[in-house]
C-alpha cells in the first residue's frame, strides 16, 4: 500500500494517535492514569452507543436524528421515576426500553411511510420528548439509589478478594479477548480466501491485528490499577459487535448503504426504501433508551437537561469517524474511533482545565476538517 493510500485510509487513526499522545505530555501523564483510562470510556458510553445507530441514519443519505437526546432523557426520567417509587428495577428497564421502542415505531413510521422529513420529524421530537421527561419528573432532579438496578451498568468485573487498585482479571480478560479477536480474524480471512473472495494481504492482516492486540491488552494493562473492567464495558461491546455484524456482514445491513447510495437504483432492485428508513429510526432510539439508562445510572441521578447536545455528540463522532456527509459510506469501527477521539479531546482539556468554550471550538474545528476531507478527498462537489 502506498503512503498517500494508508494515510487516506487511516487518516482518523493517525489522528486519535497523535491527539493522544500530545495530551498525554501536556498533562504530564495523567490522561494515562488508570482512573482517567477507565473514566474515559464510562464518560462516553452513550457516545459510542449512540453512534452505532445515529450511522444507520447518516448511511440512509446524509440523515440525522435531533430527538436521541430527548429520547435518553425521557427513558432515564420514566426508570428514575418508577425506581422512585420502590419500583422493581427490571419493571423500570423494561418501561425506559418501551418508550423509547414506541419512539421509534412512530419516527420511524412518519420518516419512512409518511415522509416526513427526518430534520423536522426528529426536532420536533427533540421539544416534545423533553416535555414528557419534565412532566415525568415534575421538573426536579431525582437520585437513583437502587442497588439493583445500578450494579447492572455500574459494577466492574474483578474475581473474588481482589482489591480495587490490582484487579488481574482485567488483564487475564484483556489477553482473552486479544486470543479470540486474533482466531476470528484469521479464520475469517481464511473462510473468505476459501470461498474465492477477494481478501486483504496477509501481511497486512497480521499488522493491523497485532496493533489491536497489544492496545486490548495495554487498556486491560491500565485498567488493573482502578477497579478492572466496568460492566459498562460489556454493554458497548455487545452493541458495537452486533452493529457492526449487522452493517459489514448481513444483507440487511448492506440496504442501509444500497439507499443511501442510490435511492431509486435499490428501489428498483426490488429493496423498499420505506423500511430501510423505518429501521435505522426504530434502531436508533432503542440505543437511545439504552444510553438512558446507562447514562442515568452512571450520574446516579435523572433531571429534565439530561441529553442536551448529546446528539451532536454522536452526529459528530460518526463524521468524524469517516461517514459521509452524503451517505452511502460509514463503518462501525470509524465512528468508535471518532468517538475515542472526542472523548480523548475532552478529557484531555478538562484535566488541563481549560474551560468549555475551548472543547466546543475544537470540536467544531475537528468536525469541520474531517468533513472537508471526506468531500475533498472523494471529490465531491454536491449530491450527484
Amino acid at each position: 500500500m502506498k503512503v498517500s493510500a494508508f494515510i487516506k485510509k487511516y487518516t482518523m487513526v493517525l489522528a486519535l494517535v497523535i491527539v493522544f499522545i500530545l495530551f498525554t505530555i501536556l498533562t504530564g501523564g495523567r490522561l494515562v492514569l488508570s482512573q482517567n483510562i477507565s473514566n474515559l470510556l464510562l464518560q462516553n458510553a452513550y457516545v459510542l452507543v449512540m453512534a452505532c445507530g445515529m450511522l444507520l441514519c447518516i448511511l440512509t443519505g446524509g440523515n440525522v436524528d435531533l430527538s436521541v437526546g430527548s429520547t435518553l432523557c425521557l427513558s432515564a426520567a420514566l426508570a428514575a421515576k418508577i425506581l422512585d417509587m420502590d419500583g422493581n428495577p427490571a419493571v423500570a428497564i423494561l418501561a425506559a426500553m418501551l418508550v423509547s421502542c414506541v419512539i421509534g415505531l412512530w419516527q420511524g413510521w412518519l420518516i419512512g411511510y409518511i415522509h416526513i422529513p427526518p430534520f423536522i420529524c426528529t426536532l420536533a421530537g427533540m421539544f416534545l420528548f423533553r416535555g414528557i421527561a419534565r412532566v415525568i419528573l415534575d421538573s426536579r432532579t431525582i437520585a437513583i439509589m437502587n442497588n439493583g438496578f445500578l450494579g447492572l451498568f455500574t459494577s466492574y468485573i474483578r474475581f473474588p478478594g481482589e482489591e480495587n487498585q490490582h484487579v488481574t482479571s482485567s488483564l487475564i480478560i484483556g489477553i482473552l479477548i486479544a486470543i479470540l479477536l486474533t482466531v476470528f480474524t484469521f479464520a475469517s480471512r481464511a473462510k473468505k480466501a476459501k470461498e474465492g473472495y477477494r481478501v486483504e494481504p496477509m501481511k497486512n492482516v497480521l499488522i493491523r491485528t497485532i496493533i489491536f492486540d497489544i492496545l486490548i491488552i495495554a487498556y486491560a494493562q491500565r485498567l488493573m490499577g482502578y477497579k478492572g473492567i466496568p460492566v459498562m464495558c460489556i454493554w458497548i461491546l455487545v452493541v458495537v459487535l452486533i452493529f457492526g455484524f449487522i452493517t459489514s456482514s448481513t444483507v440487511f445491513g448492506r440496504y442501509f448503504y444500497a439507499v443511501g447510495g442510490n435511492e431509486k437504483a435499490t428501489k428498483m432492485s426490488g429493496i423498499d426504501p420505506r423500511k430501510v428508513y423505518f429501521w435505522a429510526y426504530f434502531l436508533m432510539s432503542v440505543l437511545a433508551g439504552l444510553s438512558g439508562l446507562l447514562v442515568g445510572a452512571r450520574i446516579g441521578s435523572v433531571d429534565g437537561n439530561m441529553g442536551n447536545s448529546y446528539e451532536m455528540d454522536a452526529i459528530a463522532s460518526c463524521f468524524i469517524g469517516g461517514a459521509s456527509a452524503y451517505g452511502g459510506s460509514g463503518t462501525v469501527p470509524g465512528i468508535m474511533i471518532g468517538a475515542i477521539l472526542l472523548g480523548v479531546i475532552n478529557q484531555g482539556m478538562s484535566i488541563l482545565g481549560l474551560p468549555d468554550q475551548y472543547q466546543y471550538i475544537v470540536k467544531g474545528a475537528v468536525l469541520l476538517a474531517a468533513v472537508v476531507f471526506d468531500v475533498v478527498s472523494n471529490h465531491k462537489t454536491g449530491k450527484s
